[in-house]
């Protein structure tokens, strides 16, 4: 017998509905009688209440924000205003970005989105801190790639159903990357991963985290409500802790698991070339025209 069950490797993004999310979705509380009456409902919230100004009204756009709250379209309505002011109050990070311009970060291993799933069907975004060079490279890039990745993501009805998890690794982060460091930051951080966008960040796990860790979790710690701390896991350099979490099966080697490590390059090398991709990018207000020269 195999030691382990085949974990499927691939960079490609699954944009239409797959047959065997159904019984989750529905759990979830996306009836298909009832989606068009919710959809509606929830249309007619955004027009009455008038309190923010979304740059999307169609379908395939608001269906992320009730599927990120199971259907409650009041929930919906208040994540969807969070994101337009999140969008509103940091619009330079998406205003006339070139996505193909932060490859870096790939390249730098400081973040990637695995091309295969946790054992429930969860996207894996890692963040490797400790190889970050602020000389070389800003927070807001990281920021501008993580919304990226996030936006690129989001597009998957798995993800939307599913939801995604992150794995901080601090190796060999150090006092040069703390003065980088402030509570507004580590706002933005918290909004990006947990309450700004239509995704539900189903837990973090920090590993290989030093004495640093304490001085950075001081300006995140502020920011956490009860339920962002329930879902916060500190494992040290214990991968078993981890394995309690995420099955090794899915796990880079790094961590104790079975997978190779991957850039988020052929992430984006595969979104080059698929033209649903390019226009959600600039719908969502994305200088895509690099991808349209390569054509």
């Amino acid at each position: 017998m195999p030691e382990f069950e085949p974990v499927e490797v691939s960079h490609t993004l699954e944009l239409d509905f797959p047959k065997d999310l159904e019984e989750n979705a529905r759990r979830q509380g996306e009836d298909p009688d009832k989606v068009c009456d919710l959809m509606q409902q929830f249309k007619d919230l955004i027009y009455e209440r008038g309190e923010c100004n979304p740059h999307r009204m169609d379908e395939e756009f608001l269906i992320k924000f009730l599927r990120a709250r199971f259907w409650k379209v009041e929930n919906a309505y208040k994540l969807l205003c969070r994101y337009c002011k999140f969008r509103e109050d940091n619009f330079h990070w998406i205003d006339k970005v070139k996505p193909l311009s932060l490859e870096s970060l790939g390249e730098e291993n400081i973040m990637t989105t695995t091309p295969y799933r946790d054992q429930t069907g969860k996207r894996m975004l890692i963040y490797r801190f400790g190889n970050w060079k602020p000389k070389k490279m800003t927070a807001d890039e990281i920021f501008k790639a993580t919304l990226i990745v996030l936006e690129i993501g989001i597009m998957e009805p798995r993800a939307q159903v599913n939801g995604g998890v992150g794995i901080f690794d601090l190796e060999g982060l150090g006092l040069n990357h703390t003065v980088h460091m402030s509570p507004s930051i580590a706002q933005k951080m918290i909004a990006i991963m947990t309450n700004a966008l239509p995704y539900r960040t189903t837990a973090i796990h920090i590993v290989n985290q030093g004495w640093i860790f304490d001085v950075v979790f001081a300006f995140f710690k502020p920011f956490l409500n009860n339920r962002m701390r329930s879902g916060l896991y500190i494992h040290g350099t214990n991968y078993k802790s981890l394995h309690k979490h995420i099955d090794p099966n899915h796990l880079p080697k790094r961590y104790g698991g079975k997978m190779d490590d991957f850039s988020y390059k052929p992430w984006i090398e595969h979104c080059k070339s698929n033209e649903r991709v390019i226009r959600e990018l600039e719908l969502h207000g994305y200088d895509v025209s690099e991808f349209q020269e390569e054509e």
